[in-house]
Formats: structure tokens, C-alpha cells, sequence
């Protein structure tokens, strides 16, 4: 007689798989409260609401010049970063 406790050779138990199962979906359940509790709904609401944005509300489309006008201070804020993670810049 076989204990229907005993698993399988070489196969997980099935209380390890349900409770990995339980786990994942507590990990889940906790990051979206963190993220309501955190960032609020608003943008939520914006997003799901019927009303458009007027034109004016929406941004132009960033462009390359622009980009490029703020290079080296975004290279010089990599560099400073990699100097405080310990990587030579």
C-alpha cells in the first residue's frame, strides 16, 4: 500500500506546487495594492475616461536635435553613476 501523501519519484509533491501557486498570485495581489497605494488611480481614471485630451494638451514629438542638444550632460551623468556603482567611467 502506497501513502497518498508520497509523491511520485522524481516529481514535486502536489502541496509544493499548490502553494507555489498561492504564492504567485499573493506577489501579484500585493504589487497592485502597492501600486494603488503609491500612484493613486487618477491616471487610471484619465486613461479609461470617454472624454479626448484637446489638441493643445498633447506634446510634440521629441526630435533628434533635441536629443543631441543635451548629450554630453547625459553622459556626464552616466559617467557619474558608473564612478559611484565602483565601474570606471
Amino acid at each position: 500500500m502506497t501513502s497518498t501523501l508520497r509523491p511520485e519519484p522524481n516529481s514535486e509533491h502536489p502541496i509544493v506546487a499548490w502553494a507555489g501557486i498561492l504564492a504567485v498570485a499573493v506577489a501579484i495581489l500585493l504589487i497592485l495594492w502597492a501600486r494603488f497605494e503609491v500612484h493613486g488611480t487618477k491616471d487610471l481614471e484619465e486613461a479609461l475616461s470617454e472624454d479626448a485630451a484637446p489638441a493643445s494638451a498633447v506634446k510634440p514629438k521629441p526630435s533628434p536635435e533635441a536629443d543631441r542638444s543635451h548629450g554630453s550632460k547625459v553622459e556626464e551623468a552616466v559617467a557619474a553613476g558608473r564612478w559611484a556603482a565602483g565601474f570606471s567611467p
